[in-house]
Order: structure tokens, then sequence, then C-alpha cells
């Protein structure tokens, strides 16, 4: 292997801040075929984790176990690469705008980019390919506000839920783009966010 290769790649690594991802397509200027194996190298030293076919990241380890970065914030940098959009679903959707409490040991995200699999230790990541309609919100609060709500339930939603809702719109109004994204939510979900907008 030439040595000033792994090096420069080695250097680049180190100096990473914590929780930045590697693909084989982080390092460009070099064959693909070598760096997949350097990087595979460097994850037999513990120097990055392989969380699915040819994405790294370099993880902190703690006396606790390995530290990943936040599922969001890893689907958030495999998304930029791929030019792609990504929506957290479901108990993930409800738990990042503050519905839940509850961390999901699984978390699903829709992609407009291609559908994979991650493994940060015991947890699993999955990205699905979601239909394009999912991506037709302007607003960003608004495509995962209508996630969360699916994944409560029309009959579950409680009052709590709508002061959360009010909250929501208070720090982020997206103003511009509210009119547009009513209209692609369901009929029920309009009325509950409807009141929670402060005309």
């Amino acid at each position: 292997m030439d040595n000033a290769v792994v090096q420069q790649i080695r250097k680049r690594i180190t100096r990473s801040r914590f929780g930045e991802i590697f693909f084989v397509s982080s390092f460009p200027q070099y064959d693909v075929e070598y760096v997949t194996k350097l990087l595979a190298i460097f994850e037999k030293e513990g120097l990055i984790t392989r969380i699915a076919k040819g994405v790294y990241v370099k993880a902190r380890k703690t006396r606790f176990g390995i530290l990943y970065p936040s599922a969001y914030e890893l689907v958030t940098e495999i998304a930029k690469r791929d030019k792609a959009k990504v929506i957290p679903t479901g108990a993930t959707a409800a738990n990042r705008l503050g519905f839940s409490t509850q961390v999901p040991m699984n978390t699903i995200f829709l992609t407009t980019g291609s559908g994979r699999k991650l493994k940060l230790g015991n947890r699993t990541v999955a990205l699905k390919h979601g239909a394009p309609k999912n991506f037709a919100f302007r607003g960003q609060l608004m495509s995962e506000l209508v996630q969360a709500l699916r994944s409560i339930g029309e009959n579950n939603i409680t009052s709590e839920d709508e002061t959360r809702i009010e909250q929501l719109f208070a720090e982020t109004p997206e103003t511009d783009t509210i009119e547009h994204d009513l209209l692609l939510a369901p009929v029920w979900m309009r009325q509950i966010i409807k009141k929670g907008i402060k005309q």
C-alpha cells in the first residue's frame, strides 16, 4: 500500500471531529477499491466504525461503550451526500418534535434516495424510499408534524399534544409555506393544526 496515501487518509480521519461520517466517496482523488480496503483496515484498528456498506463513522469510545452521533445527524449527512431529502417517521418524528420522550430503538426515515439500513450498536436506523407526496411539503416542520401526528393517531391526540403543536408553530411559524402545506395534510390533521396556528 502507498504509505503516503495511507498517512494522508489516516491524518484526515484522525483530525476530524467525532461523529463525522466517511464514505468511500469521501476521498474521490483515490481509487475506490483502494479506499474501501483502507477504511476496512482503519475499522479493524478501531479508528472508525462501520455502520453500513461503505459508510463509516468516527464514533467516540467511552467506558460505557461506543457513543454514536444521533440517528438524525447520521441520516442528514447521508442525505447530503446522496443529494436526497429525509423525513423522520412514526415514533422518531414524534420524539424529535417533543410529543414523546421515548427514543425508539429502531428509527425509520423516509428518503428520496435509496433505501439502506445502518447499525448503531444494538440500534438500527432504516432509510426507506418514500412516495413523492411525502416530500411535497415546502416547510420542514409540516412534513415532520404530519408524520408525528400519523403515528399518534387521530383518536389519541391529547390537549398536551395540541399545546405542543402551538409551541412548535410559535418557534417555527413557516408563514410562507403553511397554506400550501395544510392542503397536503389529511383533513383531520388540518383541523388540529389550524387550531395550533396563531393567526
